[in-house]
């Protein structure tokens, strides 16, 4: 057993289980955020209906995000530990922060919002959901600021062989987080939107609780829609930077063995044969991938063999060509995911205008399965960023297989492999079950506000008192 494999299948299967929690927690908090806007604004008690009913998938699936991300960050001092020597002085105020004061600022807020229903006035406890909202962002801005460190170094020098920061302002400047950061925001919003909507169809093709339901498929599929739209403008910046930045990984992603001809065309399918280093059989359009790149009918890209030998020279003897196959394939599967999600987004922005939806059984049918495609094309994307970069951990600087624990062995490693995919597949099993029985409810009256439960309503302060 090759201890390097297994703590890299370890970090990506624990990696990958914690980010199908990252972005819901995002979207929902924003789009919960939203419901609750329109309840203070409107008056009206089916918003704080529907604000109270998907406020308990959101605490349920930001419980288990936490419980993921902790033991996803153990991996870092067990079997990373080489890595964690080499960027500790650079991760460590990124992560602190994050930690400290976006997590906290959660945390604080959570519950706050959640225990002052009945204590706090509506504009205050509306203030409390929009900065969990805020919270959950930043959480995502400090930890892709680390993870852009490792994809493009900056603000650093060498100590005692070590990586330690210098200027924290070029970390926070960095070109690839900003680059990064607005896509995987809006992605994250897309996924809980695409979540709510995808259950509100449900619940309308059963005709549980319409009037709530149908208000909360509108408000959802149309944040879902126009941030799928804002995605394409997003990833197409992101790929224009990775041209530049990181060339090798979007040859990858073509399966660009040979530097293209000009203007270059765009590789629909390809049947990659990576031990000859040919596509046997390709499927393009023509002119499309310099257009992609460049926004224009013209330009070539370097192919996977110049940039190898010029990594030789640059880096030394060694292979720079990251798993090709794996990674021109996953880049159609995300494009592809957020291609469908545009589509249904549309229909179901233009269904709900026109009052359709409840009429369209295939549609409200068809959307409980788009659920999954935020998440399919999330991982996909995390898949072509990380294995993209190989055999690189820190681009440049560090190889991932210098930067494993050497004091951990393959057996050890793989007991934590073992011991942490049984805790994650119980977890998962207890949240899909929690999520199911809540969704499944026909009787909401229980989130229907009352005088009773809500003495502190400025409408009905005054009877209340009397």
């Amino acid at each position: 057993m090759d201890p390097l494999i297994i703590a890299r299948l370890q970090f990506a299967s624990t990696t990958i289980f914690h980010y199908f929690f990252v972005p819901v927690s995002i979207g929902l908090a924003f789009t919960i955020a939203v419901m609750q806007t329109l309840y203070v604004i409107k008056g009206k008690e089916v918003y704080k209906k529907m604000t109270k009913f998907w406020a308990v998938l959101f605490l349920i699936n930001f419980a288990v995000g936490v419980v993921t991300g902790i033991l996803q960050e153990f991996q870092f001092g067990m079997n990373w530990s080489t890595y964690s020597r080499f960027v500790g002085d650079v991760f460590g105020p990124s992560l602190a922060i994050e930690g400290l004061l976006a997590f906290f600022m959660e945390s604080t807020f959570i519950g706050l919002w959640v225990f002052g229903w009945n204590r706090l006035s509506k504009k205050l406890h509306l203030a409390s959901i929009w900065l969990v909202s805020i919270g959950t962002i930043l959480s995502a801005f400090w930890i892709l600021s680390a993870n852009s460190f490792m994809q493009n170094p900056v603000g650093f020098e060498f100590a005692d062989g070590r990586a330690q920061m210098n200027n924290f302002g070029a970390i926070l400047t960095n070109p690839h987080l900003w680059a990064q950061f607005p896509h995987v925001l809006l992605t994250s919003l897309a996924t809980g939107a695409f979540v709510i909507a995808g259950i509100s169809a449900w619940k309308i093709a059963r005709k549980h609780d319409l009037d709530m339901f149908k208000r909360s498929f509108r408000i959802s599929i149309t944040i879902g829609a126009v941030a799928a739209f804002a995605i394409l403008f997003t990833g197409h910046w992101q790929a224009q930077y990775l041209v530049e930045s990181q060339p090798m990984k979007m040859a990858a992603a073509e399966a660009l063995w040979e530097t293209s001809e000009d203007p270059a065309p765009f590789t629909v399918y390809a049947t990659v044969n990576p031990d000859d280093k040919v596509n046997d059989f390709e499927i393009q359009i023509p002119y499309l991938l310099s257009f992609l790149s460049f926004n224009q009918f013209s330009g070539s890209l370097e192919g996977m063999n110049q940039l190898q030998e010029m990594y030789e020279e640059k880096y030394g003897p060694g292979d720079y060509i990251p798993p090709v196959t794996t990674l021109f394939w996953v880049f159609r599967f995300m494009t592809g995911a957020g291609g469908v999600m545009l589509l249904l987004g549309f229909y179901g922005m233009y269904s709900t205008r026109r009052g359709m939806l409840p009429e369209n059984k295939f549609y409200l049918k068809m959307m409980p399965f788009a659920i999954a495609l935020p998440f399919i094309a999330n991982t996909c994307g995390w898949i072509l960023t990380e294995m993209g970069r190989q055999p690189w951990v820190v681009f440049g600087l560090m190889k991932t297989e210098d930067a494993v624990s050497p004091s951990v062995t393959a057996n050890e490693m793989l007991f934590s492999l073992i011991a942490f995919t049984t805790m994650y597949s119980i977890l998962a099993i207890v949240t899909i079950y929690l999520f199911v029985r809540h969704i499944k409810k026909e009787n909401h009256d229980e989130f229907e506000p009352s005088v009773a439960q809500d003495p502190f309503d400025e409408e009905r302060g005054a009877e209340h008192v009397s």
